[in-house]
């Protein structure tokens, strides 16, 4: 019984612990994949002479001759808006953007 008891305590601390690490770790991810979608757009818009006002399509961006092979999703659930290239990418999910 009182073995019952201590690891229901040590679940107690542990499970919000884990669960802030996920959240953390899954907006950090989406941050690394914000700023892969920075870098792809800048990329093109070099190689095809593009202004700032542009905007790429998914077909400029992903495919297997482009500068990602495929188009990264938000691992806490969001959709990226890739927008104009001088603005910043940007995630549904509030607490994942860019600095």
């Amino acid at each position: 019984m009182i073995v019952v008891a201590i690891i229901g305590v040590l679940a107690a601390v542990a499970i919000p612990n884990l669960i802030k690490a996920r959240k953390s770790s899954a907006k950090q991810a989406c941050i690394a994949n914000l700023k892969a979608l920075e870098g792809a757009k800048a990329v093109w818009a070099l190689e095809n002479r593009k202004n700032d006002a542009d905007v790429p399509g998914d077909g400029d961006l992903f495919g297997a001759d482009k500068t990602i092979s495929r188009k990264p999703e938000c691992p806490g659930g969001g959709t990226y808006d890739i927008r104009a290239v001088a603005e910043k990418p940007t995630c549904t999910v509030a607490e994942h953007a860019l600095p």
